[in-house]
């Protein structure tokens, strides 16, 4: 799976990325989603790329710090926890929002059958 990327986003700052001549290559749709949602998060003026980068960067230092391979098979795990810890990091999301979303949507993953879509409670 691909998907256009625009044309801001600079690739040089992300060289571990898989990636193939077309841009990212994705193996589930949540890493495409995923993707999508930093750089969307991006173009909105969120974090600039850099900011990105460096976090991303962080993410898998630490993750070699505690020594899990570098073989690329848990690279969109670690973009989601940089993402995760940029945006609470710039208090966009308060702390416990962020976990009680995440358990809701463990919840509801966990309750939804292979194949069909994951739904969430509808918030009040």
């Amino acid at each position: 799976m691909t998907t256009s990327i625009p044309p801001e986003v600079d690739f040089s700052a992300l060289p571990a990325l898989p990636r193939d001549d077309a841009g990212p290559v994705f193996k589930a749709p949540w890493e495409a989603q995923a993707f999508a949602m930093t750089v969307s998060l991006h173009a909105r003026g969120v974090f600039t790329w850099r900011e990105w980068a460096d976090a991303l960067a962080a993410e898998l230092a630490a993750a070699t710090a505690r020594g899990e391979p570098d073989d690329g098979t848990r690279y969109y795990e670690h973009w989601l926890a940089a993402l995760e810890k940029l945006l609470a990091g710039k208090k966009l999301i308060p702390g416990q929002e962020l976990e009680r979303r995440v358990d809701e949507w463990d919840s509801a993953a966990r309750a939804t059958p292979h194949g069909k879509p994951i739904e969430l409670p509808t918030r009040r």
